[in-house]
C-alpha cells in the first residue's frame, strides 16, 4: 500500500481533523496502569523497583545506580569523535539561550529578574528498539548551562549490558550518575527517591506512553516539573515543485524509522511532486529494508501527502498541526519561515534534514509533540530555569503610591492589614 495522496483544502475538516487530532489520545487508560507502579515504587522504594524491573526488563542490576566518574567506557574513534562535535555543537548553540539577570527604575523604585536553576534533573534515555545517545547529549547540556548541580540519567537496564556509547554520552555531557530502571517506574524513582536513588525536582525526555503517563502524573502532583508530554515522533514538510522528491521521501521515512507510531506527512501545491515522492517512497521501502516492517506501517497508518491549492493553505494548516519537525523545503523558505508561529523545530531548505537537528547542528531535539508546540517550546536552558523577581522600593515613592494602594486595597477589602503595611511607613 503506497502513501495516500489527497487533493484538499482546508475546508475539507472530515479528512484533517483525525491527522489535526494525532497522538492526543486520552490518557486516562495508561494512567490507571501506571498509578499502581508508581505508588507501589512511592512506598517500597528498591524493593518494589526490583520487581518491575524483573517483570518488565527481564533482568535486575547489581545495583541501579552507576557513578559516572567511575566508568571508563570503551568505544571507537569515529563514535567518540561524533559525541565530542555533537556537544560542541549543542554547547555552542545552547550558550546564547542563557538569559541575563536585569533591572528596571520605576517610581524611583528599582525592580529586576534572577535568573535560577532548579536543584536537580533526570534525564530519560529510552531504550528498547533504538538506543538514544543524542538525547543524553540533548537533555544534559543545557542543563549544565543553566547551572544545574546535579543530574542523572535514567535508562532502562538494556538487558544487563549498558552500552558504552550511553556511557561515553553522558560523560560528555556531563551528568553525574546513571540510574539503572526504565517505564513508569523509573520515573516513579528519580521523582519519588528511593533507598539507593536520588530524587529529582525535575524529569524530561521522551518514552513510551507509559513514561510519558506517568511524567504527567507526577506532575499534576507537583511531585516534579517535566518538558513537555511526548507523543509519537513527526515531521511536516512542506514543498514546493522545486524540491528533490527523493530527499523529500527519505525525510518522511526517516521519522517513520522510529517507530509504526510515527507520523510523517507531506504538504505541497504540486500534484506532480505529490507522485513523485509517492513513487520514491515505495522505491525506497524497497531499497532499504532495515526496519522495514516498522517503517511500512508508519506510513501505511500515519503517512499523509496533501496537495493543497496554493501554499498558504500548506502553512495555515502547519500551525494547525503544530508539528514536531517541519522542514521547508521551497524557493522562499526564508521568507516563508515568517509564516510559521507553531513549530518544535524548523528546517530551512533542501539541505536541512531533520537528522541534522536529531543528532549534530546544535538545536535540541527534545521537542514537544502532537501539537504541544502551539503552547511548549523546544527544551532549552530555559527550561531549567525559574525568574526570580525582586523589589527595593524607596521610602518617597512609598508615600507618593500610598493613596493608589489604599484604593485598591479598600476596594478589595483588605485595607485593614495591606492598606495598614504601606501607611505606617509614610
Amino acid at each position: 500500500m503506497a502513501i495516500q495522496i489527497l487533493q484538499v483544502s482546508l475546508k475539507d475538516r472530515e479528512i484533517l481533523d483525525p491527522v489535526l487530532k494525532r497522538a492526543r489520545e486520552d490518557l486516562s487508560s495508561t494512567l490507571d496502569l501506571v498509578k499502581p507502579i508508581i505508588e507501589d515504587v512511592k512506598k517500597n522504594g528498591d524493593s518494589a523497583l526490583r520487581e518491575y524491573t524483573r517483570k518488565f526488563d527481564g533482568i535486575v542490576p547489581d545495583s541501579f545506580v552507576l557513578e559516572i566518574s567511575k566508568l571508563d567506557p570503551k568505544i571507537d574513534s569515529p563514535l567518540e569523535s561524533a559525541l565530542q562535535k555533537a556537544a560542541e555543537n549543542i554547547r555552542a548553540f545552547h550558550q546564547i539561550q542563557i538569559p541575563e539577570d536585569k533591572e528596571i527604575l520605576i517610581n524611583g523604585n528599582r525592580l529586576g529578574i534572577r535568573h535560577t536553576a532548579v536543584e536537580s534533573v533526570s534525564v530519560y534515555a529510552p531504550g528498547g528498539k533504538a538506543l538514544y545517545p543524542s538525547t543524553i547529549l540533548m537533555g544534559v547540556i543545557p542543563a549544565k548551562l543553566a547551572g544545574v548541580k546535579n543530574i542523572q540519567i535514567v535508562t532502562p537496564p538494556q538487558g544487563g549490558q549498558l552500552p558504552d556509547g550511553l556511557i561515553a554520552a553522558a560523560k560528555i555531557a556531563g551528568a553525574d550518575r546513571i540510574v539503572l530502571a526504565g517505564g513508569a517506574q523509573g520515573i516513579a524513582a528519580v521523582s519519588y527517591g528511593t533507598e539507593t536513588i536520588s530524587p529529582s525536582e525535575f524529569v524530561i525526555g521522551p518514552g513510551s506512553k507509559f513514561v510519558t503517563a506517568a511524567k504527567v502524573y507526577l506532575s499534576g502532583l507537583g511531585i516534579i516539573g517535566i518538558d513537555s508530554p511526548a507523543g509519537p515522533s513527526e515531521v511536516l514538510v512542506i514543498a514546493d515543485d522545486s524540491a528533490n522528491p527523493v530527499w523529500v521521501a527519505a525525510d518522511l521515512l526517516s521519522q517513520a524509522e522510529h517507530g509504526e507510531d510515527s507520523v510523517a506527512i507531506l504538504c505541497t501545491d504540486s500534484l506532480s511532486l505529490a507522485e513523485k515522492v509517492q513513487k520514491e517512497v515505495d522505491k525506497a521501502l524497497i531499497e532499504r529494508p532495515k526496519r522495514g516492517e516498522m517503517k511500512r506501517k508508519s506510513i501505511d497508518d500515519n503517512g499523509r501527502i496533501f496537495v493543497f491549492p496554493n501554499l498558504e493553505e500548506c502553512f495555515s494548516f502547519s500551525d494547525l498541526f503544530a508539528p514536531e519537525h517541519l522542514e521547508i523545503q521551497t524557493r522562499n523558505f526564508r521568507e516563508d519561515l515568517k509564516k510559521i508561529r507553531h513549530a518544535g523545530s524548523v528546517f530551512l531548505g533542501n539541505y536541512s534534514p531533520v537528522a541534522m537537528g536529531d543528532y549534530i547542528s546544535g538545536t535540541n531535539h527534545i521537542l514537544p509533540t502532537a501539537g504541544a508546540a502551539r503552547i511548549y517550546s523546544s527544551l532549552g536552558v530555559s527550561t531549567f530555569l525559574k525568574r526570580v523577581t525582586w523589589q527595593e522600593v524607596s521610602k518617597k515613592s512609598l508615600k507618593e503610591l500610598y493613596s493608589h494602594v489604599k484604593v485598591l486595597s479598600e476596594f478589595e477589602g483588605l485595607d485593614e492589614e495591606h492598606g495598614t503595611s504601606v501607611k505606617i511607613r509614610t
